[in-house]
């Protein structure tokens, strides 16, 4: 059974994923990375990929119904070590926090 929840902030990360290690960064992401912030109360809401132009290759954005949640699960000892981890597989990483609104947001 899925929770529903009210979005009111989302969490965007960008980042070049590694082209030694894409297969790997895949199965990670599905398999780790998206369950770990998932038990933290973080919800993955799109992810876009950038096939054109000098962006990150990819966007992933994680919504959660307080800013207080998205504190708490960004300075946890799982997601310190599910993000170190991603590390490995990526490149230019960066994250932002903002309120949420239903549409893309850069």
């Amino acid at each position: 059974m899925s929770q529903a929840i009210i979005p009111r902030y989302k969490l965007i990360m960008q980042y070049d994923i590694n082209q030694a290690t894409h297969e790997v960064y895949y199965q990670f992401v599905i398999g780790e990375f998206v369950p770990t912030l998932q038990s933290l109360g973080l919800y993955m809401l799109q992810v876009y990929h950038t096939a054109y132009g000098h962006y990150p290759i990819r966007q992933i954005e994680f919504v959660a119904e307080s800013l207080e949640t998205i504190h708490n699960a960004l300075n946890s000892e799982p997601y310190k070590q599910a993000n170190t981890k991603l590390q490995g597989y990526i490149s230019n990483y960066s994250h932002k926090i903002v309120h949420f609104r239903d549409a893309f947001q850069f």
